[in-house]
C-alpha cells in the first residue's frame, strides 16, 4: 500500500490481530491513537503520575485481587456432570460483577457518545466575566456527551428528537458544566412540568412502544393542551430535529445566566455553540433509512472523524445583555425558557473555540458515568432565577445520587475536577479518597483550622447578593411568560421555503401516527394560530377540514439565523464514496483518493468485494454493506451492473446529495440531468466540483422528496 494512502477510520483496535488465537501472554495493548482517557487524578483533584494507571494490568488473566487463573471457561463442579461448587469464588465473583455491570440509564438523555477536546479562550469574555477559563489564550480540558432525549440507551440515532450538547470544563477554579440542548428553547417554562412532559414524550406504558419517538397520542396530547410547548415543539419538527451529524449541530445553553467581572460589574448572557462545519440536517427518508442499516450513525460519525484526524471545532459564543432589574431585553422576558433573543438583536460574539481530538478509551468508565449539573459553576459565572433552571439545580445533582450509587459520583475519574478539593465530605458508597485529619467540620483546632475560607481575591465562588423583591408566596408565573405563539410564527417565516415544507412534512407524519382524532384536530387550531398556510397543508395531509385562528399574532421581523439553507460551508470531514469494481483503472481511483484525503475529508472506495482494488487501493465498503445515508457525496468511477449500485445512486439523487462521475461511471448516470450531477473528464475534475458543491450541504434547487 503506497505510503501517502489516507488511513480509513474503523480500526477496532491498536494491534493487528492474527488468524489464529495468541498463546504467548503480553501485556495489554496500549490505546489507540484517536483515544484519550480521564487525566489521572486523585480523588482529590490532586495530578497523579500513573501513565494508565487506572488501565488492566499485566499479562495474565487475574481475580479482581490480582490472583493469577489457570481456567476461566469452566466453573467448579462435583465431577464433571455434577453441580457447580458454592465454594467456587472465580465463578461467584466473575458472574457477580456481571450481574451488577449496568448502572440505571438516564431517564432521559440515555442515549449518548462522548469525547474529549479543549477549549482556547480569546479573552473577549474578560471585560464581562472573570472566570479564569474565559480569559485570553486559557486552554481548558473538556469532555462533551451528545445524546438524544427520549429513546432509551439501545435506540437509534437519527430519530426526531432533541439532542443533548453538554460540556464538561476542567477548569483550574473547578468543574463548569455548561448542559444544553441544540434547540435553544425549552418545552416548558417550569422545572415542575419536567416529569409530565417526559411522561408524555416517553413509550406508551402499556406496550412500551413507539421507542424514541415523539409521533404518538399521548406526547400531542400534552403538547396541544399545554401551549407553552409550541415553540420547542416547532423547533423539532424542522430539520433541527434530525441534525445530520453530531459535528453538525448548534448548541445552545437555553436559560439566561448571570456573568461578573473583575470588578463586580454584572451582565446577563446566554450561550451559543457554533460548529465550525455548519448546521445541517438529514431529510426524513434518509433519516429512517439510517435508523434500520446503521442505529449508531451518529456515534460512528464523531468517532470515526476523531479517529480519522478531522477533528470537529465549534466556537463558544455569548449574547450580552444589561442585567437590568426587569431582566427583559427588547421585550422579550429572559427568565422565559420558551423564548428566543433573535441574533440580529443581540449579536452572538465569540469568546473561544473548542475542538475535540480524543475518543473515548472506555465508554462505560467514561460517557456512561459522566455526570453533569447545571450547578457546577465557577467564579464569575451565576445563575439566575429562571424557574426551569431553578428546578435543574435541585434535580441534576438528586439524579446523579441514585444513578451512579450515592454521594462520591464526582470521584469517579471522568468527573474528577482539576482543582484542589477538601471538601470536609466523609465516607458514603464509592468512597475513594482516603481521607486524614480528625476534624471535618467547621470550626476546628483540631486540624489546625484546616481548611479556610477563601475571599474573593484568593478566588472563591461568591453567590452574588441580587436583590429579591418583596413579594408573597404564590403558584403563579409572570404575564410575560404567556405569548406562546408570537416568536414560533417568527422561526416558521425565518426558514427557507424548502426547511418550511419540511415542517409540514414532519407535522403531517406525526399527527398521523396518532389514533385520536380530537388530539389532531387541537393540534391543527395551534398550527392555524401561528401561519394558516401551513395549517393548510397538515390538515390536507391529514383529511381534515384547517381551522381558522383563534388569537392575532404579530408579525416579527424574520432572522436569517434560524435558517439552515442558504449559506456555504467547509466541508472537512466529509465522507465521500468512491464506487468502482475490479475493471476500473486503479490508478484514477488512486488519484480520486488522494485528491478526497487533500482536502480533509474521508474516502471510501466501494467495489463489488472486499479487500484491496488491483492490490492498491483499500476497499472501504461493498455494494453488500453500502448504503447512499453514508456518504456525503457519491463518485462512480464504474457503472457496475448491479441493482445495489443502481439503489445507491437512486438514493443518492433522491436525498439531494452530489453525484459524480468520470469515464466509464457516467453511464450509471444516465438520464439523471440535473442540479448537483456531475460528469467530468478525470478524478481531479470530479472531485473539485464534488467539493465546491458539499460547501450548501445539499443540492436544494433539486427538490426530489
Amino acid at each position: 500500500m503506497p505510503a501517502d494512502t489516507p488511513k480509513i477510520p474503523g480500526v477496532p483496535s491498536s494491534t493487528v490481530p492474527p488468524v489464529e488465537e495468541p498463546t504467548t501472554p503480553t501485556t495489554p495493548p496500549e490505546p489507540k491513537p484517536d483515544q484519550a482517557e480521564p487525566e489521572v487524578r486523585t480523588a482529590t483533584g490532586t495530578p497523579a503520575d500513573l501513565p494508565r494507571g487506572r488501565a488492566q494490568q499485566g499479562e495474565y488473566l487475574t481475580t479482581a485481587q490480582g490472583a493469577r487463573l489457570t481456567d476461566t471457561d469452566h466453573s467448579l463442579k462435583a465431577g464433571r456432570r455434577g453441580p457447580i461448587l458454592l465454594q467456587d469464588h472465580h465463578f461467584r465473583e466473575k458472574i457477580t460483577h456481571f450481574d451488577h455491570e449496568r448502572i440505571p440509564e438516564r431517564v432521559v438523555h440515555a442515549r449518548g457518545a462522548g469525547a474529549h477536546g479543549v477549549f482556547r479562550a480569546t479573552g473577549a469574555a474578560s471585560s464581562i466575566t472573570r472566570a479564569q477559563f474565559l480569559q485570553k489564550d486559557v486552554e481548558t480540558p473538556v469532555f462533551v456527551r451528545f445524546s438524544t432525549v427520549l429513546g432509551s440507551r439501545g435506540s437509534a440515532d437519527t430519530v426526531r428528537d432533541t439532542r443533548g450538547f453538554a460540556t464538561k470544563f476542567y477548569t483550574e477554579e473547578g468543574t463548569f458544566d455548561l448542559v444544553g440542548n441544540n434547540i435553544p428553547v425549552f418545552f416548558i417554562q417550569d422545572a415542575i412540568k419536567f416529569p409530565d412532559v417526559v411522561h408524555a414524550a416517553k413509550p406508551h406504558p402499556d406496550r412500551e412502544i413507539p421507542q424514541a419517538q415523539s409521533a404518538h397520542d399521548t406526547f400531542w396530547d400534552f403538547v396541544s393542551l399545554h401551549t407553552e410547548a409550541t415553540a420547542h415543539t416547532m423547533w423539532n419538527m424542522s430539520d433541527r430535529g434530525i441534525p445530520r451529524s453530531y459535528r453538525m449541530m448548534e448548541g445552545f445553553g437555553v436559560h439566561t445566566f448571570r456573568v461578573v467581572n473583575a470588578e463586580g460589574d454584572t451582565a446577563l448572557v446566554k450561550f451559543h455553540w457554533k460548529p465550525r462545519l455548519g448546521v445541517h440536517s438529514l431529510v426524513w427518508e434518509e433519516a429512517q433509512l439510517i435508523n434500520g442499516f446503521d442505529p449508531d450513525f451518529h456515534r460512528r460519525d464523531l468517532a470515526d472523524a476523531i479517529e480519522a484526524g478531522a477533528y470537529p471545532e465549534w466556537d463558544l459564543g455569548v449574547q450580552v445583555f444589561p442585567d437590568t432589574p426587569e431582566q427583559v431585553f427588547e421585550g422579550i422576558d429572559l427568565l422565559d425558557p420558551t423564548k428566543i433573543v433573535p441574533e440580529e438583536l443581540a449579536p452572538v460574539q465569540i469568546i473561544g473555540t473548542m475542538v475535540l481530538n480524543a475518543n473515548p478509551t472506555n465508554f462505560f468508565a467514561e460517557t456512561e458515568q459522566v455526570a453533569f449539573h447545571p450547578g457546577h459553576l465557577v467564579p464569575g459565572i451565576d445563575v439566575t432565577d429562571d424557574p426551569l433552571l431553578q428546578g435543574r439545580l435541585f434535580s441534576y445533582l438528586d439524579t446523579q445520587l441514585t444513578r451512579l450509587g450515592g454521594p462520591n459520583f464526582g470521584q469517579i475519574p471522568i468527573n474528577r475536577p482539576h482543582a484542589p478539593v477538601n471538601d470536609m465530605f466523609r465516607d458514603g458508597f464509592h468512597q475513594h479518597a482516603v481521607h486524614t485529619g480528625v476534624a471535618p467540620y467547621k470550626p476546628n483546632s483540631l486540624d489546625a483550622g484546616c481548611p479556610f475560607m477563601a475571599g474573593v481575591t484568593e478566588g472563591a465562588f461568591v453567590d452574588l447578593p441580587v436583590e429579591v423583591p418583596a413579594a408573597k408566596k404564590e403558584r403563579e408565573v409572570s404575564r410575560s411568560f404567556d405569548d406562546h405563539y408570537t416568536q414560533v410564527r417568527q422561526f416558521y417565516l425565518s426558514l427557507s421555503e424548502i426547511e418550511q415544507d419540511h415542517v409540514a412534512y414532519a407535522y403531517t407524519f406525526e399527527l398521523g401516527k396518532c389514533y385520536e382524532q380530537s388530539i389532531k384536530e387541537r393540534q391543527l387550531q395551534i398550527l392555524a394560530n401561528i401561519d394558516t398556510g401551513l395549517c393548510e397543508k397538515v390538515a390536507a395531509g391529514l383529511g381534515l377540514p384547517a381551522p381558522k385562528p383563534t388569537v392575532e399574532v404579530s408579525d416579527l421581523p424574520q432572522s436569517p439565523a434560524l435558517a439552515q439553507v442558504g449559506k456555504t460551508w467547509p466541508v472537512q470531514g466529509r465522507l465521500i464514496g468512491i464506487v468502482a469494481d475490479d475493471t476500473t483503472d486503479v490508478d484514477q481511483v488512486l488519484a480520486a483518493v488522494q485528491a478526497v484525503d487533500a482536502a480533509d475529508c474521508v474516502p471510501l472506495v466501494v467495489a463489488p468485494h472486499g479487500g484491496m482494488l488491483g492490490g492498491v487501493v483499500p476497499i472501504s465498503r461493498t455494494f453488500l454493506t453500502a448504503r447512499s445515508i453514508e456518504f456525503d457525496a457519491v463518485i462512480l468511477a464504474a457503472a457496475p451492473a448491479d441493482k445495489r449500485v443502481q439503489i445507491l445512486v437512486d438514493e443518492t439523487f433522491r436525498h439531494q446529495k452530489t453525484l459524480a462521475a468520470w469515464g466509464p461511471g457516467a453511464a450509471a448516470l444516465e438520464g439523471l440531468a440535473a442540479p448537483g450531477v456531475v460528469v467530468a473528464d478525470d478524478p481531479q475534475t470530479a472531485v473539485t466540483q464534488v467539493l465546491d458543491l458539499l460547501g450548501t450541504h445539499r443540492v436544494w434547487q433539486r427538490d426530489t422528496l
